[in-house]
C-alpha cells in the first residue's frame, strides 16, 4: 500500500518542502532566502506538488519538523501544516528537528569517514552567542539524553569524550568547533535539517498511528520567544 507524505522544515533559515510516496523522494524542493518562509513555503508546497504530479488530496499526511529551532520559523512551518491538515482531513505528524539533523548527517560524504567506532552524533542548533539546541543519539539514532538548551565551554563535553567518540554538527556546532581538539571530537560542517531527510521518523509516526491534535498542536520551541529591540536608529521614534 502506497502511502503519501508532504514533509516541511522550517526551523532555521532554510525553507524546505518534500514529497515521498512511502520511502522514495518524489521531488524535493528549499529556499534558503532569510527571513522569507512566510512567503515562499506555500509557494514550494504547490510547485512541488506539480512537479510531482499529485493533487493535494492524495497526499496520506502532512509531517512537520517541530523543533527546537527558530521561533519563527516554527511557528510558520506548523500554522501552514496545520491549515493543510484541517482542510484535508489529514493526520499531522510531527518530527524531532534534532533527528532530523541526524539523518541528514548520515547522507554527508564526510560522515561515512568517521562512523567506525560507535560513535555518538551530537546534532546542535545555534540558540544565539554559545548557547544551543542539542541532544546526544547512537549511531543508530537512537536518543542517549534529552533535548535541552544548553551553554556550550570548553568542558561541557570532555569527560565524554575522554572514552567516547563524538561527531558534532549543525549550525551550533560551527561554533564551538575551536574549544575541542581531543582526537574522539569530530566536526563535520555544512549539515542542515531538509525535509528530504524527515521521511523516516515521519513513516514511522504515521504507521504507529501517532498523530497531533491539529487542533491544539504547538511546536517545541524550547525556550520562550524574547523580542529584541532595533539597532536601526531611523526606525527610532523621535
Amino acid at each position: 500500500m502506497i502511502t503519501r507524505i508532504l514533509t516541511i522544515e522550517t526551523s532555521e533559515d532554510i525553507c524546505s518542502v518534500a514529497v515521498f510516496e512511502n520511502q522514495q523522494c518524489m521531488i524535493d524542493m528549499s529556499d534558503n532566502t532569510v527571513k522569507n518562509h512566510s512567503q515562499i513555503l506555500t509557494v514550494l508546497i504547490n510547485k512541488a506538488l506539480e512537479k510531482a504530479n499529485l493533487d493535494i488530496s492524495l497526499i496520506d499526511a502532512v509531517a512537520i519538523s517541530r523543533g527546537p529551532g527558530s521561533y519563527t520559523g516554527l511557528r510558520i512551518g506548523t500554522s501552514v501544516a496545520k491549515g493543510l491538515c484541517y482542510a484535508l482531513r489529514k493526520p499531522l505528524l510531527a518530527v524531532n528537528t534534532l533527528e532530523v539533523l541526524c539523518y541528514a548527517a548520515l547522507d554527508h560524504p564526510d560522515f561515512m569517514r568517521h562512523r567506525s567506532g560507535q560513535p555518538w552524533l551530537c546534532p546542535m542548533i545555534d540558540a544565539r552567542r554559545m548557547e544551543v539546541y542539542m541532544q546526544i543519539f547512537d549511531d543508530q539514532i537512537k536518543p542517549v539524553s534529552a533535548i535541552e538548551a544548553k551553554i556550550v565551554g570548553s568542558e561541557t563535553f570532555s569527560d565524554m569524550l575522554r572514552t567516547q567518540k563524538m561527531i558534532f554538527f549543525g549550525s551550533g556546532s560551527e561554533k564551538i568547533a575551536f574549544l575541542y581538539h581531543s582526537p574522539n571530537a569530530v566536526f563535520i560542517k555544512n549539515i542542515r535539517p531538509l525535509a528530504r531527510y524527515m521521511i523516516e521518523p515521519a513513516l514511522a509516526a504515521y504507521h504507529s498511528g501517532i498523530f497531533e491534535d491539529v487542533a491544539y498542536f504547538e511546536p517545541y520551541y524550547l525556550k520562550d520567544f524574547v523580542a529584541t529591540r532595533s539597532t536601526n536608529k531611523v526606525l527610532r521614534r523621535r
